[in-house]
């Protein structure tokens, strides 16, 4: 039998020899395909992203980064199936806006996002852009909020769906302006836009990828993107923030993985994915999705995870929401 002092002086010797081969696997990371996770249907922006930085990763590491879908539940089955997998750098998640709402507006969650999901890199901001039909009358945001305080409740919000960046942008404006609208949500911004467009709805704070086009055939106007800055895609149309001080609603999107992740892990793959964003190519294709490359480390990735989280968190309790 061995004694428990024998034990005690086996397993000090055995923990930094599982510490060395933890180091050596992280050396050789990758070795083999990398799953990473989008909570989303193939084809969206969110897909598109998550495509564009794999490809990349997949070229510079030498092994393939596999897009899995797992739609559903607005993003959490995805986000559960990444934080259940073995820390092992070969399951990763694609972090959007959805993750820091989500963890105030489902009651009955099984993880607990901030904790359970390390952050690993951060891939872009995009904007939000409050946008108007032609019967509008405002051409700015200060005309905006006079309509709605003469207008009352008579406007018509539209959104992507209960609790999407789309529905919480403009909750957080309504909450900021004193102002109060309609919300109309939809299964998805296309028939969103059907409707702004033919004047059932009035106003919608979509993403900048799926409204843009109408902005610019003139179809449709943008009064504001949900910046702190102004956006170089739209830079005629000011910041919402140059009118209502504060406002920030922006869509933050990166990478995370298991929170058992080992650090050396993490540091590899934001350095790779770091350069891959400092890449021309990639730089310029993540303007065309309405956002530039955002390079940071983990530890500031995380920070404004956290941020994100405890923002959006009061906009929720503002507007009363909740998914049991």
């Amino acid at each position: 039998m061995i004694s428990r002092r024998r034990a005690l002086g086996l397993a000090a010797l055995g923990l930094p020899a599982i510490i060395t081969a933890r180091r050596a696997a992280a050396l050789d990371y990758p070795t083999r395909p990398v799953r990473f996770v989008v909570g989303y249907p193939p084809g969206g922006a969110t897909d598109i992203l998550a495509r564009l930085v794999g490809q990349k990763l997949s070229e510079t590491t030498g092994q393939q980064f596999v897009i899995e879908n797992k739609p559903g539940a607005g993003n959490n089955i995805g986000t559960e199936a990444v934080v259940n997998a073995p820390g092992d750098g070969y399951t990763v998640l694609l972090i959007n806006p959805a993750n820091y709402i989500n963890s105030s507006l489902y009651a009955n969650l099984k993880f607990d996002f901030v904790r359970d999901i390390v952050p690993v890199a951060s891939f872009n901001r995009v904007p939000n852009v409050m946008t108007v039909n032609k019967d509008v009358p405002a051409k700015n945001v200060a005309e905006f909020i006079a309509y709605l305080k003469a207008n009352p409740g008579k406007v018509n919000m539209a959104s992507s769906g209960n609790g999407t960046s789309v529905h919480l942008s403009g909750e957080m404006f309504m909450a900021m302006t004193d102002t109060k609208m309609q919300h109309v949500p939809y299964r998805g911004a296309a028939p969103a836009i059907t409707d702004m467009l033919g004047g059932q709805v009035q106003v919608i704070f979509d993403n900048m990828p799926s409204i843009i086009q109408h902005i610019r055939s003139g179809s449709l106007r943008a009064l504001g993107v949900t910046t702190a800055e102004r956006s170089p895609q739209l830079p005629d149309v000011q910041a919402i923030a140059e009118t209502v001080p504060g406002y920030e609603a922006s869509a933050l999107f990166g990478m995370g993985a298991p929170k058992s992740t080992p650090k050396e892990i993490v540091e590899k793959l934001n350095k790779a994915i770091n350069a891959s964003l400092a890449d021309a190519n990639i730089r310029d294709r993540l303007v065309d999705l309405g956002g530039a490359p955002l390079i940071q480390s983990p530890e500031e990735f995380g920070k404004m995870i956290a941020d994100e989280t405890a923002k959006w968190q009061k906009v929720v309790a503002f507007a009363g929401l909740k998914v049991e």
